[in-house]
């Protein structure tokens, strides 16, 4: 089996205003209540985890994690084979290690180590 998406994200200038569309569009339950006002979506009302959130410098995206063992390997071998490196490997503050690279046609695509 390969590499499982675990987790999606969707981010803009305006978190509130997404949180509150895609709640009542989908029925998601979310969670807001941290500093970063980072929605977290209840996997079981969603199918799988996910967040929407503030965007970078309030800019917008909408991306996937895929599960990795090693983040910093699976960088080199993406790299390898045409992508490249956004994100170095870091620590998200209570949360996890994550990664983000550009595939061969600038998708921004997220890896999480688990």
């Amino acid at each position: 089996m390969g590499n499982k998406v675990v987790h999606f994200e969707v981010a803009g200038s305006d978190a509130k205003k997404l949180q509150d569309f895609y709640s009542s569009a989908f029925d998601w339950e979310i969670d807001a209540n941290n500093p970063m006002q980072y929605g977290m979506v209840n996997e079981s009302s969603a199918g799988i985890a996910g967040g929407v959130g503030p965007g970078p410098d309030g800019g917008g995206h909408v991306t996937f994690y895929i599960q990795v063992p090693d983040l910093q390997a699976a960088l080199d071998k993406i790299e390898k084979l045409g992508g490249k490196t956004v994100t170095p490997p870091m620590d998200v503050p209570g949360g996890p290690s994550l990664a983000h690279f550009a595939d061969p046609e600038g998708h921004f695509i997220g890896l999480v180590k688990g």
